[in-house]
């Protein structure tokens, strides 16, 4: 599909643009991965806003970016963050997508998951416990980062 004679990779290819094995392709692919968890995390706050605010906020006189910046944004802020935290750290760990896609080419598109099962494959147990730790501190760090993203959101749920 998104190879140069794939339906979508052949309408950016008079662009010069190559996005099957390309850090491009992996992009994609994890955007397309993760995207549902910012669907997740953002949908039920837009479902519980009120339109009255946005309606006062036009008939005192804001237009609508003052309105989407100021009523708007703030609420919505913390669930698109942790939206995007979430998905990050699921794209963090994909493997089945990004091995389609990508070439696994070192230094051009190898993620950590694909290299750890390489390093297991040549019996590097050192190598893929080293990659394996790190992924897990980062996401360690991630879970913190939602946590206290999630904090910061329920402080509009108590308003």
């Amino acid at each position: 599909m998104y190879s140069e004679n794939g339906w979508v990779g052949s309408l950016f290819v008079p662009f010069g643009i190559k996005i099957s094995f390309t850090r491009l392709g992996v992009a994609v692919a994890m955007t397309f991965i993760s995207l549902s968890f910012v669907v997740r995390a953002v949908q039920p706050v837009l479902q519980e806003m009120e339109k009255e605010m946005e309606e006062a906020a036009w008939s005192l006189g804001a237009n609508q970016l003052q309105t989407f910046i100021r009523v708007i944004l703030p609420p919505l802020l913390p669930a698109i963050l942790t939206g995007v935290a979430l998905g990050f750290s699921r794209a963090v760990g994909e493997f089945g997508s990004t091995v389609i896609i990508a070439s696994n080419t070192p230094f051009v598109d190898l993620i950590a998951p694909i290299l750890i099962f390489q390093r297991l494959e040549q019996y590097d147990y050192t190598g893929a416990t080293v990659i394996g730790v790190v992924m897990l501190i980062i996401s360690l760090v991630l879970l913190l980062a939602i946590n206290l993203l999630q904090a910061w959101g329920r402080r509009y749920d108590q308003k």
